[in-house]
């Protein structure tokens, strides 16, 4: 069976797609048969002339690549899938239902999935990080196609990800911009005045063609022609109708994100008088002609055991860069990014060491986490994303996307808490580890000194799920010895004895504060045990209850993060169902000020003398 080269077979598919879309929304009673009309020719064209793709083998990482920014069009999505044969039509019917995996918006628990997507203004970025994997790692021809919608391109982070794309001459990128002129409550900025596209993807680099998004030649030469343009990657800015052949209905307003309803079985009707080649379509899909090496990502190590001394003072976030390092050495496929903090987050040791090995994302945090999101995708990298952790709540949509996406992207967030200083608060992480704990299936590190910074980094680096390192930017002193066994929910005791009254928790710089007012009390008799969480997801539950009820059953928590959500709120769930234990937990409380980091961690109750203090009261309650 030849490729589709005949027209009228492109056609007759596109409708064939426009008809499944419109009968898979009107049985869900729900969808945007609309916006799947718009882009059926894409997808005809993409699917059964110019991808190259093995059907057997949906994420064979040899094959091109596909991503749907615009989600809300799924059910076109589905419909391809449903005519190359991986999907049963019948299942379509079952479209948006509870237990199908044919969801309202796509989802990688279908095998021809990579990521989520839905949350507009994201797949671009996925898509940078996907192109660049396959070209720099992969080192094979594979290309990546990614439709947005107009809508969506008033998103910032479209833009951050179309300057990557260019920089790094993405030229296997292929963006396809179905600019159907309608959003949802209202015409976009831009509508059919596609000149505007062109102008702004030309000032950025990028090879752009504006074509007839309904015509299935022009697209197949616009797709030959971007597949024969080096050095810089291709946008097609495709002039579409939203409810394409849908009479009566394209082109206008009111139509968005509804199901045809009593329209249905006439807008059926007129699209079955349209398909020329009635019987059953025979093609054959393009294979990928270069194959993908063979990668392992598991089992990833140091190279060495940390290399400390007890006392000695240094910052989580300097072992952190030197951790990378050893994991890097022990994998080929370890990569770090970073938003132009590198010097400051130490995932510049990584580039040191391997500059291929390093990504630049520049100060374009939305960008950065959706790169690292596509280069994780198929197993074929052990992404480690760094910058302040602060920033990464500009991001955070991204990650929780990454969670939907099933990514196993790993988030270093440095100079965390009030601790850093004289910044002030605009460089604070006060909510990263709230942020981070909402995630679903996530980790969450604190790891309290350099020894326990490298094992969380290579404990995350195996660990499915987005991981969270929280690292400080001031020294700290080493606690643990440098062979201690580090485990993913389970706490270590610090100090403690037969008498303790108290159990003490802090994370990274109140630990060490809490240390040093444990020992300070140990001097008037009083007994303070000291636990480090190391994870504050999954927490300890069982080792926080058996030392609180062998310490008092008083629990003294003192954090560098605002109150909510953080390590106070995490060991009150954890001890919930337990009578007679009682927490006090103390945290920034309000919009911190600049100073040393001595003189705001007194300022805001978090230095020892302080917790000499809290510890004081908390055992005359």
């Amino acid at each position: 069976m030849p490729l589709v080269t005949d027209p009228q077979v492109l056609k007759d598919l596109a409708t064939r797609i426009r008809i499944l879309s419109v009968e898979s929304t009107s049985a869900a009673n729900s969808g945007h048969p609309t916006t799947c009309s718009s882009i059926a020719e894409i997808l005809s064209v993409l699917f059964f002339n110019t991808m190259r793709y093995d059907v057997s083998s949906p994420r064979d990482p040899s094959s091109d690549r596909f991503i749907l920014s615009k989600g809300h069009a799924a059910p076109a999505l589905y419909a391809a899938w449903v005519e190359n044969g991986v999907v049963p039509e019948q299942e379509l019917l079952k479209l948006r239902q509870l237990g199908t995996d044919l969801e309202g918006h796509p989802t990688p628990r279908l095998s021809f999935i990579d990521v989520g997507t839905g949350s507009l203004g994201q797949g671009l970025a996925i898509a940078a990080g996907m192109a660049y994997t396959t070209k720099k790692y992969d080192n094979i021809d594979a290309r990546v196609y990614c439709l947005i919608g107009d809508g969506e391109s008033a998103e910032g982070s479209i833009w951050e990800a179309i300057n990557f794309i260019s920089h790094y001459k993405l030229d296997n990128v292929v963006l396809i911009i179905d600019a159907n002129r309608l959003g949802q409550s209202e015409p976009t900025t831009i509508g059919h005045k596609l000149d505007i596209y062109k102008a702004r993807l030309d000032a950025f680099g990028w090879n752009s063609i504006i074509v007839d998004g309904h015509n299935v030649e022009e697209l197949v030469k616009a797709f030959d022609a971007a597949n024969a343009t080096k050095d810089k990657p291709t946008a097609l800015i495709a002039r579409t109708y939203k409810g394409r052949a849908f009479p009566n209905i394209e082109d206008r307003e009111g139509w968005h994100g509804k199901p045809l309803g009593k329209e249905t079985d006439r807008v059926l009707e007129h699209l079955k008088t349209l398909v020329v080649n009635k019987g059953k379509l025979n093609y054959t899909i393009p294979t990928p002609t270069q194959q993908a090496p063979v990668v392992s990502i598991e089992n990833i190590k140091l190279t060495s055991l940390p290399n400390y001394k007890i006392g000695e003072a240094l910052a989580t976030r300097q072992a952190y860069g030197t951790a990378l390092v050893k994991i890097a050495q022990n994998n080929p496929r370890v990569i770090a990014l970073d938003g132009d903090m590198k010097n400051s987050t130490f995932s510049e040791q990584l580039k040191k060491y391997d500059p291929a090995r390093y990504i630049e994302c520049f100060i374009a945090e939305q960008n950065l986490v959706g790169v690292a999101i596509g280069a994780s995708c198929r197993d074929r990298t052990v992404a480690f994303v760094s910058t302040f952790a602060a920033f990464l709540t500009r991001a955070f949509d991204q990650i929780r996307m990454g969670a939907i996406s099933q990514t196993n992207v790993n988030f270093a967030g440095s100079h965390c808490g009030v601790s850093i200083g004289e910044d002030g608060a605009s460089q604070m992480a006060l909510e990263d580890l709230a942020m981070f704990r909402t995630i679903p299936g996530s980790t969450v590190f604190y790891p309290a000194d350099a020894v326990s910074t490298e094992r969380a980094v290579e404990l995350a680096a195996n660990t499915p799920g987005v991981c969270f390192l929280r690292t400080n930017r001031p020294p700290t002193k080493v606690i643990y010895a440098n062979d201690h066994h580090f485990q993913i929910g389970k706490s270590n005791v610090i100090l403690s004895s037969s008498k303790d009254q108290v159990l003490f928790i802090g994370g990274g710089i109140t630990l060490q504060e809490g240390i040093t007012a444990a020992q300070q009390l140990a001097q008037l008799h009083i007994g303070v045990r000291v636990l480090d969480l190391f994870t504050i997801k999954p927490i300890d539950k069982e080792g926080i209850i058996k030392n609180a009820l062998e310490a008092g059953k008083r629990i003294l928590v003192v954090e560098d993060h605002y109150p909510e959500g953080g390590i106070g709120e995490a060991v009150l769930s954890a001890v919930a169902e337990v009578r007679d234990i009682y927490v006090r937990k103390v945290a920034v409380p309000r919009v911190p000020r600049s100073g040393t980091t001595a003189a705001v961690l007194d300022y805001y109750g978090l230095s020892a003398k302080h917790i000499v203090n809290y510890v004081q009261d908390v055992i005359k309650y």
